[in-house]
C-alpha cells in the first residue's frame, strides 16, 4: 500500500485546508542567463534559521521559471504590502511583461528590488531540495530591509489585510 492510497482526503481537500493558514504574499526577482529580470508570485515562504539567517520557499516542479531560479546565484524575495495586490497578480500570471511600469532598483547580482513592498531580502542561492511536486529552496539571507507598511495578506483563496486589535 503506498501512502497515497491510505490518505483520507484528496487534493482539492488538502489544498482547501491549506487555504486556512494565513500567509503572506511575496516575489521572486532575479536575473535570467541573458539578464532579463524574471519573477513570480509566492506564498510558500518562512524562516528556517537566524543564525545563519535563512529562509524557505518552495517552487513548483513544472514552473517555466524553476531552471532559471536554480541556476541564479543571489535573487530577491520582496514582501508585498497591502496595496500591491496588483503587482502579486501580475507576477503569478505566465503572460505579458510583468515589470512593464514597474519601479525597481538592482539588488545582489542584478535582482530586481520591488519598490513599495513591505519587506525584501537579498539572498544566495545557498540549497535545493526535491519535495514532491516542488522544489524547496532554502537561501542565505545576505541584506534585508523593512518599512512600516502593512504586509498584503492570502486566506482562504482570497487577498486580505490586517486589522488592528
Amino acid at each position: 500500500m503506498t501512502a497515497q492510497a491510505s490518505l483520507s482526503f484528496d487534493a482539492t481537500t488538502f489544498r482547501r485546508t491549506l487555504g486556512m493558514f494565513a500567509t503572506g504574499i511575496a516575489v521572486i526577482t532575479a536575473r535570467d542567463r541573458h539578464g532579463n529580470p524574471v519573477g513570480l508570485t509566492i506564498s510558500s515562504f518562512n524562516s528556517v534559521s537566524l543564525a545563519p539567517p535563512l529562509v524557505v520557499w518552495s517552487l513548483a516542479n513544472d514552473s517555466t521559471l524553476r531552471e532559471t531560479l536554480e541556476a541564479c546565484e543571489h535573487y530577491a524575495i520582496n514582501v508585498l504590502a497591502a496595496d500591491q495586490e496588483d503587482i502579486s497578480n501580475r507576477f503569478a500570471s505566465r503572460t505579458g511583461d510583468r515589470f512593464a511600469g514597474l519601479r525597481w532598483e538592482e539588488g545582489l547580482g542584478g535582482a530586481p528590488l520591488l519598490e513599495g513592498c513591505c519587506a525584501v531580502f537579498e539572498v544566495r542561492n545557498s540549497q535545493r531540495l526535491p519535495g514532491g511536486d516542488h522544489v524547496v529552496f532554502i537561501s542565505e539571507v545576505i541584506r534585508c530591509d523593512r518599512s512600516e507598511q502593512a504586509p498584503l495578506v492570502f486566506f482562504n483563496g482570497q487577498y486580505r489585510q490586517l486589522a488592528p486589535r
